[in-house]
């Protein structure tokens, strides 16, 4: 008889196979708003997809197949205004028709979410870049799911994988507000594997008792607002290295920004356009190799979304980012350069 959690393991394993590095692009074109439905107070979802009569399906939603995605995936919307903002297809996996994100009004944020709930509506034509994925789910018996607000989307399609793998796993939500939370209908139907907590009503999680003692065989997802994901990581201080995996919306508070005293001019070769720049202590490397002419793919110059990853071919860096794992950082091959510097002095990257 086989394992259950073998089999579990053999089903993730073989799903993980198809995973897009988030290194790779897969579209960079105009998708069109094929609905937009209220999910929660100040959260709406949109489904975008091919504009009507492209391809072979000839509808909306119908033409040209998007590129496949797994869970964890996010999109770049390039807004009219020049924003890009990164949200989570919280949607089916397995639909290529259509992908499906929710937006979440932010009062005090830049402008992209409010200019989003503002003009966008059905038949609004976007351009969409990606997608991409920083956040995978990898193979395990068990998953831990920790979402805050509208940190439950990435996690909807890892939970829909997981159910679907037999895996064993259980969902922590909170919210401010049980009106603010969405896509709880959807939700359900997973009865008590799902523990709901509105902040109004219940207070903060209890993530001691939903986390446990250690666990070796269980994986942890977290994502939501930086309190919840810092306390989290306290939490998962003492599991085994590579347990906890989080995805942020903002950057880790104090790291060293660009242009503080402790940023010294830098030099950096660029070996494929054969130049080499010296960055001021005021300047990022991806404002520099911008200035130099020199294309880059870029979008939260916060360090968080990995549009920029660059391969360094020589140099010590100095990671400055939200993204990157430890075991990413000590190999030292890549680095995110709207944020990150050299120590050292020099650096050679592969641009």
């Amino acid at each position: 008889m086989t394992d259950p959690s073998a089999a579990v393991l053999d089903t993730l394993t073989t799903t993980e196979a198809g995973t897009a590095s988030r290194h790779e692009a897969g579209f960079d074109g105009t998708l069109v708003v094929l609905s937009r439905r209220n999910v929660a107070a100040g959260v709406v979802s949109l489904e975008l997809g091919p504009r009507s009569g492209e391809g072979e399906g000839g509808g909306e939603g119908e033409g040209e197949p998007l590129p496949a995605w797994r869970p964890g995936a996010h999109i770049d919307v390039v807004l009219p205004t020049g924003i890009t903002r990164q949200y989570s297809l919280c949607g089916p996996a397995g639909h290529t028709s259509r992908w499906r994100i929710a937006v979440l009004r932010e009062p005090d944020g830049r402008g992209g979410s409010q200019w989003i709930h503002d003009n966008v509506h059905e038949g609004t034509e976007l351009r969409v870049r990606g997608p991409r994925n920083n956040f995978p789910l990898r193979p395990a018996a068990r998953y831990l799911f920790v979402g805050g607000g509208i940190g439950i989307t990435p996690l909807l399609p890892m939970i829909a994988e997981a159910e679907a793998a037999g895996a064993d796993w259980s969902l922590l939500y909170g919210g401010r507000t049980h009106a603010s939370m969405a896509f709880l209908p959807e939700l359900e139907p997973y009865g008590e594997r799902v523990d709901v907590r509105p902040q109004d009503q219940h207070g903060l999680p209890d993530l001691a008792g939903f986390l446990g003692d250690p666990d070796p065989s269980a994986l942890v997802y977290c994502c939501g607002p930086a309190g919840l994901i810092d306390a989290v990581e306290a939490r998962c201080a003492s599991w085994p290295a590579g347990s906890l995996n989080v995805e942020r919306f903002a950057a880790v508070t104090g790291q060293q920004p660009v242009g503080g005293e402790n940023n010294p001019p830098i030099e950096v070769e660029l070996r494929a356009s054969g130049m080499t720049l010296t960055v001021p202590p005021q300047l990022s490397v991806l404002k520099a190799v911008e200035h130099a002419g020199v294309p880059v793919l870029s979008s939260c110059e916060e360090g968080i979304c990995g549009s920029c990853e660059t391969a360094v071919i020589e140099g010590e860096i100095d990671h400055r980012d939200s993204l990157l794992t430890e075991d990413e950082r000590a190999a030292g091959d890549t680095m995110l350069i709207c944020v990150s510097r050299a120590r050292g002095g020099r650096l050679v990257l592969d641009l």
